[in-house]
């Protein structure tokens, strides 16, 4: 029982360390983020975007087409799907872009000269006189 009890608690103590880690929170950030975001991006597609091309030359973003036995192709749906999609991939990939400029800024200043050994240094050295030497030959 008691060895029952030990493995609960580690399995516990284990599924705990992995929830709490960095990747695992910032990726269900990520996700409650992309959720509000899909939102305004379907609100951008669905008020701005498709009248803009229902009134280019009288396409029809919200169409169907009548096929047998009743059924409709929403092909709208799909294509405002696609715009939503290619909105939110842009809007993602420019986030991504800045973040990445931002966390490199960091990075540089953190970086520091390697000294190197006494013994590295005399060999640099000597490497450099023989290169010079084969030059002057």
């Amino acid at each position: 029982m008691k060895k029952e009890k030990a493995k609960a608690k580690g399995f516990i103590k284990e599924f705990k360390e992995f929830i709490l880690r960095g990747n695992v929170m910032d990726m269900a950030i990520g996700v409650i983020i992309g959720g509000a975001f899909q939102g305004i991006v379907g609100s951008l597609t669905e008020s701005i975007i498709n009248p803009l091309i229902n009134g280019i030359g009288g396409a029809e973003v919200g169409g169907t087409l009548k096929i047998y036995g009743g059924q409709v192709i929403r092909y709208g749906d799909f294509i405002t799907a696609v715009i939503n999609f290619v909105i939110l991939a842009f809007v993602l990939f420019i986030m991504l872009k800045i973040v990445n400029k931002v966390m490199s800024v960091g990075k540089k200043e953190e970086v520091k000269e390697v000294i190197k050994p006494d013994d590295v240094k005399l060999l640099e050295e000597i490497r450099d006189l023989l290169k010079k030497q084969s030059k002057v030959k």
